[in-house]
């Protein structure tokens, strides 16, 4: 054993030695395979960041919840105002009824929790924000992944009595309160209601749009208000001020989140879901969203995106492959007289075939582990300079590493074989 390790060692030295009399060919030989193994390994962590990303965002919306919106319909029928019978009032959207019937006709429905939301200016002293007032129950915070900061939020005594207080997101508290805890004041919500602050949530990142039906939400400038106080203080009419015109829409809820007992029936839910809110809806003015269906997309998205980012990377490594075939064939070319002489003096056939797959080797893991380090660092970078998200999987980097270590050897038999190959006579005559 100790003669086959001095064997090796003896190979292995003159591998190297051989590679280092042409350094700027052996470093553009092991150039291929750097480039190669590091492109499959960054471009899959930034796909992975991507994908994991979207996700995270799937699954903070609950795998067993349905999100039912309300959304204009496309044909926008209207109703003349009790008020003025020349300005109209678009009716549209989810009902009470609506919330009503879904916890009394489907049995596999754990819970629903309605909200309201619209957009109003927010005042305190002679600061003022433009944020989205969200009237809803005490369960909207489990429901949404919030998280308490300071105070409490809504609870079901709040909705009772419907009392005049709120919970205001952490943008809206850091900028309405730069230099003061927000907890006990009150701000004024519109042109004349006052709500008495009991709480905020912490910072969370906004989300972006997910499905065709939602949006993208900045929880951060939410105001939350019991659901109660929202239908008494407000009523179902809302007035949008847009570019010099005014416009009229009668909304009683704006979402209603629906729980589903079991999420192996969450898809059968969505149906039933679908075909009684249709009954009511003729106008189609609402939409579902399956967070299960998103996610198991999203999912497959993945799996398709990895597949072509890393097929795409792949063609680098081949290329390198190839880079290490022409070099060593003409070394082959080069080294005729050598290889002529060794063979005279008793190496085998075998013993050539070694010493060319050692010096393929030693330019494979050369250029395999250099292209692994920059991999490793480079996400990094993109992180840090482009804000972008990048998670390094163990195995992209193993298979990088594993398919080039393969390719180089694989590329470097044909040129192996073809230099034991040579007679020794005519390698010796060779000039």
């Amino acid at each position: 054993m100790f003669q086959s390790l001095f064997g090796f060692y003896r190979v292995l030295s003159l591998a190297i030695r051989s590679l280092l009399l042409h350094k700027l060919r052996s470093l553009l030989t092991v150039m291929g395979l750097v480039f190669g193994v590091s492109s499959v390994i960054i471009m899959l962590a930034v796909g992975e960041g991507a994908s994991e990303k979207a996700q995270r965002q799937i699954q903070a919306l609950g795998a067993n919840n349905i999100i039912v919106r309300s959304k204009k319909p496309v044909q926008q029928s209207t109703k003349a105002s009790s008020q003025d019978d020349q300005e109209g009032v678009l009716i549209y959207g989810l009902t009470y009824d609506d919330l009503e019937r879904i916890d009394e006709t489907i049995p596999t429905v754990k819970m629903t929790t309605p909200l309201r939301e619209f957009k109003k200016k927010i005042r305190y002293l002679d600061r003022e924000i433009e944020g989205r007032i969200v009237g809803v129950t005490p369960d909207y915070l489990e429901m949404n992944r919030l998280v308490e900061s300071e105070g409490r939020f809504i609870d079901d005594i709040d909705l009772d009595l419907r009392k005049n207080i709120c919970v205001v997101g952490y943008d809206a508290a850091t900028r309405l309160f730069p230099y003061e805890s927000p907890v006990g004041k009150s701000v004024r919500v519109g042109n004349k209601d006052y709500y008495r602050i009991v709480g905020t949530t912490a910072f969370r990142a906004p989300s972006a749009g997910t499905g065709s039906s939602l949006s993208a939400q900045d929880f951060n400038l939410d105001v939350y208000i019991p659901l109660t106080t929202d239908r008494v203080r407000f009523g179902h009419l809302l007035i949008n001020d847009t570019k010099g015109s005014t416009t009229l829409e009668q909304l009683e809820l704006s979402q209603i989140t629906v729980a589903v007992n079991s999420i192996n029936a969450v898809k059968a839910t969505a149906r039933v879901l679908e075909s009684l809110l249709g009954k009511y809806h003729p106008e189609s003015d609402y939409s579902i969203t399956v967070p299960l269906e998103l996610l198991e997309q999203a999912r497959e998205t993945k799996r398709i995106f990895n597949l072509v980012l890393g097929s795409t990377a792949a063609i680098s490594l081949l290329v390198g492959g190839i880079g290490i075939m022409n070099i060593m064939l003409a070394t082959v070319t080069e080294r005729t007289r050598e290889i002529g002489i060794r063979r005279a003096l008793g190496a085998r056939k075998r013993d050539i075939v070694w010493q060319f797959l050692v010096e393929t080797g030693v330019l494979s893991v050369t250029g395999s582990l250099i292209g692994a380090i920059i991999g490793l660092l480079a996400p990094q970078l993109v992180s840090q300079f482009s804000g972008m998200e990048t998670i390094i999987t163990p195995w992209s980097m193993f298979a990088a590493i594993g398919v080039s270590l393969l390719t180089g050897v694989i590329f470097g038999v044909y040129p192996a074989i073809r230099a034991a190959a040579l007679d020794p006579i005519e390698a010796l005559r060779a000039e």
